[in-house]
């Protein structure tokens, strides 16, 4: 039993206080497979503060602290402008805010393809300014060999392929990956490429249906789907898509709520009682004596 920190919201919102912790860990992840096939499908989202860690921890296994905060949080026009600083502040405040999920921090564009060392230079610094579990990033064949060299030297790695965002200036856009024969059978070779090379887990995102099938049924590692297949062993959305706080997300994403509406319908209340002083009332006012 070890313990970490997390916010206490009944005292203080800033108020750090220890918390018994029995957190999930990369082989119990790799371990939700057994002999091809994952009974309970793992559930990931990603989260980009300590707040929202904390309200999504319980119903998940893993957290992502994706490089989608580019646009998300910064309003940028892709997640090639992302910073290796950006994604280490937001990932050590995901694991202050978390006590069981699986942290996975994105790598961004720039900071591990140009080789293992690179990347290694960037995972370590990582993991270890944010205290998360696992680092993720994309590429297949091309990136097998750094998957290995980080694996190799104690650093877990989930992996990317079909549709890699980062990649999106080659592949010519956003579109579903796997469409032709020729484009089916390579992203099947870099999902096997990665597990050999030992990532502990793979996403399939923006792919025709079949290749997240194939690829689930061929690698023994968990594959997580995004835009793919309810069969694959796990999904994995951006939380703020789900929760239904753009009016434009993906085909592939289903809106459990609208919170853009409700944030907008409550501003609008805030706005009225203050332009009419009756915010704040005597509850929200310190009287005298």
């Amino acid at each position: 039993m070890s313990t970490t920190f997390q916010l206490d919201t009944a005292t203080s919102r800033a108020h750090p206080t220890p918390a018994p912790m029995k957190r999930l860990t990369v082989p119990a992840i790799q371990r939700r497979k057994f002999e091809g096939k994952t009974e309970e499908p793992l559930v990931m989202l990603t989260a980009y503060t300590a707040r929202q860690a904390q309200l999504l921890d319980q119903h998940c296994d893993m957290l992502l602290v994706g490089d989608s905060l580019g646009q998300v949080i910064y309003g940028l026009p892709s997640t090639l402008q992302v910073t290796l600083d950006m994604m280490i502040a937001h990932g050590a405040a995901v694991v202050r805010g978390s006590y069981h999920s699986v942290v996975v921090v994105d790598m961004p564009f720039g900071a591990y393809e140009a080789s293992p060392q690179q990347a290694f230079a960037a995972a370590s610094r990582i993991m270890a300014e944010t205290g998360c579990a696992a680092v993720k990033l994309e590429g297949g064949q091309a990136m097998a060999e750094t998957i290995a060299f980080l694996t190799r030297r104690g650093i877990p790695v989930m992996a990317h392929v079909g549709l890699t965002p980062q990649a999106v200036n080659a592949l010519g856009g956003y579109g579903a990956r796997g469409r032709s024969q020729e484009e089916h059978a390579k992203i099947i070779a870099d999902g096997q490429a990665v597990a050999d090379a030992g990532a502990f887990a793979v996403v399939v995102e923006g792919v025709v249906e079949p290749i997240a099938v194939s690829l689930t049924q061929s690698v023994e590692i968990p594959v997580i789907g995004i835009g793919a297949s309810a069969r694959c062993d796990g999904q994995v959305l951006v939380t703020e898509d789900m929760l239904g706080m753009f009016e434009r997300v993906p085909r592939f994403v289903k809106k459990y709520g609208d919170l853009a509406g409700f944030i907008t319908e409550t501003a609008a209340k805030y706005a009225e009682e203050v332009r009419a002083r009756t915010f704040p009332g005597v509850e929200q006012t310190y009287q005298p004596k």
